[in-house]
Order: C-alpha cells, then sequence, then structure tokens
C-alpha cells in the first residue's frame, strides 16, 4: 500500500502542476451527470413515481451508481486505458518488476478530475437521504456506504475483465463499455424497470443489483428482510473481482508482447 500511496501523490502533483486545467475539467466532470439528474427530474415532474419508486428513491439509487463510478474512474484509470500499456509495450517492463502487475497497473494512472463527478453524486446522495427519513439511522447510512463501495468492486472487475481482452485483441474493444458506461446508466434507476432477463443479468452475473436495488428495497421498506442480509448482500461486489482477478492472472500467464 505504500508503494500504491507513492503513485497515488506522484500522479496528484502531476495533474496539479497545470491548475487551471485541472479546474476546468473538474467542472466539466461535476456537469456531465447534472445534466443526466436534470433529465430525472423532468421525468418524475412528468410521471411522478416509477414502478412505485418515487423521486427521492430512484435519485439515491442514482447517487450510490455514480459515486461507485466516479471512485473507480478516478484511482483504477490504469485498467481503464491499459491498451496503451500493451500497445507501447510498456507492459513488458512492468512484468521485470518485484511488485504484483495489478498493483503496478493501478498505480499507472489516476483521474483526479474525476472529483467534480462525485462531488455531484454527493449531493444527489445529500438530497435524497434528506428526503427519506427511514434512512435516518446509523445502520441504514453503513449500509449506503457499503453499497458505494461494493459498487467502486463491480466497475474495477469490469475494467479488469476489459484490460484482459487487450492481451489478445492489443486495443480495447468497445463492448466492455456496455458493461461500464451502460452498466452505469442501466444501475442508475431501478432494475425492475427492465426486462426479467436483464435484471438476472445484471443480478447474477454483473451484480449490480446487489449494490444498489436488492439492498435499497431492504431499507427503503419495500422488502421484509432483517437489517443484517442488507448489511452483507452489497459485499457481492467485493466477491464479484475474485472471478475477474482470476481472469487478469489467466491474461498475463497468457501474455505476448507486441514487440514494440
Amino acid at each position: 500500500m505504500t508503494l500504491y500511496y507513492k503513485y497515488l501523490i506522484m500522479h496528484l502533483r502531476a495533474q496539479l502542476q497545470y491548475k487551471g486545467s485541472f479546474l476546468m475539467l473538474s467542472i466539466g466532470q461535476f456537469f456531465i451527470p447534472f445534466t443526466i439528474f436534470a433529465g430525472l427530474y423532468f421525468m418524475f415532474e412528468k410521471f411522478g413515481t416509477l414502478q412505485g419508486w418515487n423521486f427521492a428513491e430512484v435519485a439515491l439509487c442514482f447517487a450510490i451508481i455514480h459515486q461507485s463510478f466516479s471512485l473507480s474512474e478516478c484511482f483504477a484509470r490504469g485498467f481503464d486505458s491499459f491498451s496503451s500499456l500493451i500497445i507501447r509495450g510498456d507492459f513488458d517492463r512492468l512484468l521485470l518488476r518485484p511488485r504484483h502487475t495489478v498493483l503496478q497497473v493501478l498505480g499507472s494512472a489516476f483521474e483526479f478530475t474525476r472529483i467534480g463527478r462525485l462531488l455531484q453524486s454527493l449531493i444527489v446522495l445529500i438530497y435524497a437521504i434528506s428526503q427519506l427519513p427511514q434512512l435516518w439511522q446509523w445502520q441504514h447510512i453503513l449500509i449506503i456506504l457499503f453499497m458505494i463501495v461494493n459498487g467502486v468492486c463491480i466497475f474495477i472487475g469490469i475494467f479488469m475483465l476489459a484490460a484482459t481482452l487487450c492481451f489478445w485483441t492489443v486495443q480495447g474493444l468497445e463492448i466492455a463499455n456496455v458493461f461500464t458506461d451502460g452498466g452505469r446508466e442501466m444501475a442508475q434507476y431501478p432494475l425492475n424497470i427492465y426486462e426479467k432477463w436483464v435484471m438476472k443479468l445484471f443480478t447474477f452475473i454483473i451484480p449490480f443489483g446487489l449494490v444498489s436495488y436488492i439492498p435499497l428495497q431492504m431499507i427503503l421498506d419495500k422488502m421484509e428482510a432483517p437489517l443484517w442480509q442488507a448489511m452483507l448482500i452489497p459485499f457481492g461486489g467485493s466477491l464479484f473481482l475474485i472471478p475477474c482477478y482470476l481472469i487478469w492472472q489467466f491474461g498475463v500467464k497468457h501474455y505476448r508482447s507486441t514487440g514494440s
């Protein structure tokens, strides 16, 4: 972790060398999801509810997923931009160093301008909780934190899977965006608004439902379940990292240099 912290500080100092650019990019990142949230607001102004969910409840779902995505983009940017390491042949150097490849790839890139997106989703999160008195207990706040942290794990796992494909394709495949950007856009709404097969896919295969839809049903009293289940279910996001890591290790084992 000491090495990871040094990577983090080094990239932060480098990005702050151009403070004006950093500020403008952060402001831009603040307003990008704001336009999506504005669309959400106007939709509820028109229709009132969405499959039994009111505006504050869906705003909470929106905030949790966008918090998770922002944090993963900031701290797992190395996997998201991994194809550049393959194309330049830089991954060969990582293999020669006495540190794990996962740590080195994580430390190869950070995107601190995502603080704008993070701040916007934090504002939405605070607003949503303020409108839902049933959540004003420390246990429920703790569950929401578990949901965010495990949501980060899911996005990191997807980035890792997409990066693993680069061992064979060299260039990253756009299909990965179906599960990163597409997954974010889909999971910001309750999963029961989609077809059943979609809900099952994003609950049992890519477990977004375990870090948003199902725990939210429990803490918002839409499903009768003991509180300890709501605390444990989000950790399905952490378990998702295990097969992703194993697939990554398989890819590293079968990596052949690009010859750059």
